[in-house]
């Protein structure tokens, strides 16, 4: 399947925050000749069913099932998570709020994070700003930026102090977002930013200055500002930690998260006394998120116990849609909007913005 054609079978992301009611999805069914046929059925139940589970259509197709079964309460329970986003409007910021998006292990979700919860907010009419800092490019390909070689990147920005204004390139399917693109530059970065002046504030000063670039030219305050960082306490993540003034620590749901966080907290101490003192762990996700593991629900419960202010209620479940949407250059929210991902991200999102 290629990315048209990918394209054609997404669903508007939100209806205010919430695809809970009408929505037109395709129904693949096969002739009696073995080919394909794809239909366009509308459905007009409470919720939208995810491609994750068995389709279901007609008004009364979810309000058949009792609770007898585990499928029957999951539905009824996703059923009831969209409906209470449907109509939600998430209030502006009063200032720009600056998240940089930290952890030192790998493979925790926080490029996904990143990218879904800022597609999640400008879906909602934010304007936001996702800043990639990380080599490998990955926030740059799900939002669909380009982000070869021959692009001017953050990499010019840090190094060559590019303007801000000169290297952020618009979201295609996402209105309101827009992203600073990493390129492959930025593996050397590290050692070049060691000889340069002022090297842990350089992308504060650059943000400062697109802020004010904004308000010159008339356009509209940012919201938010997202800071995908590597997994590494390198300088660009302190670049990144001196231009925030909140952390979002995603926390994968094993063992070693625990580790990792641990030695986090404890970098992030040094920055707040000798760098930043404004910057606060504000927000904690548990990302990957497995029900059927008694492991899962022990680390969840044992950063609960830890972070009771900062974790957030809502969790991301092991989702193949999350997995898959970066492959056609897509944020889940577009991909598979009524996936059970996409809706945990969306009430990640309603969180952040109504704390």
């Amino acid at each position: 399947m290629t990315s048209s054609e990918a394209s054609t079978q997404r669903i508007p992301p939100f209806l205010s925050l919430g695809s809970a009611r009408a929505f037109v999805a395709p129904s693949t069914t096969l002739n009696h000749s073995g080919n394909r046929t794809v239909s366009v059925v509308k459905s007009t139940g409470r919720a939208s069913v995810s491609r994750e589970t068995t389709s279901a259509t007609g008004a009364g197709a979810l309000d058949s099932l009792d609770d007898s079964s585990p499928i029957a309460r999951e539905l009824t329970r996703e059923n009831k998570r969209r409906e209470r986003l449907l109509g939600r409007e998430l209030p502006k910021p009063g200032k720009t709020r600056i998240f940089t998006v930290s952890n030192q292990k790998g493979g925790v979700g926080k490029t996904t994070t990143t990218v879904n919860i800022a597609a999640a907010l400008a879906a909602a009419g934010l304007n936001v700003l996702v800043i990639d800092i990380d080599p490998q490019g990955n926030a740059s390909t799900a939002l669909g930026i380009e982000h070869h070689a021959d692009v001017d990147s953050i990499y010019d920005v840090l190094i060559n102090d590019f303007p801000l204004r000169d290297v952020v390139a618009p979201c295609p399917d996402i209105d309101n977002l827009i992203c600073a693109p990493a390129t492959i530059h930025l593996a050397g970065a590290e050692i070049e930013l060691v000889s340069l002046v002022a090297r842990e504030q350089r992308l504060c000063r650059a943000i400062d200055v697109y802020a004010k670039d904004r308000a010159e030219n008339g356009d509209e305050r940012l919201d938010y500002i997202f800071i995908d960082c590597p997994p590494s306490l390198g300088l660009l993540t302190v670049n990144a930690f001196c231009a925030a003034d909140e952390v979002l620590i995603p926390i994968q749901c094993e063992y070693y998260a625990l580790e990792g966080l641990s030695q986090l907290l404890k970098n992030i101490e040094m920055i707040q006394k000798h760098l930043n003192a404004d910057l606060v762990v504000s927000t904690i996700l548990l990302t990957m998120y497995d029900g059927r593991t008694n492991l899962a629900a022990q680390v969840a419960a044992e950063v609960r116990e830890h972070f009771p202010e900062q974790v957030l209620g809502a969790v991301v479940p092991r989702s193949v849609r999350i997995s898959e949407a970066p492959s056609y250059q897509q944020t889940v929210m577009t991909y598979d909007p009524s996936s059970s991902g996409a809706l945990s991200y969306l009430e990640a999102a309603a969180e952040i913005a109504e704390r």
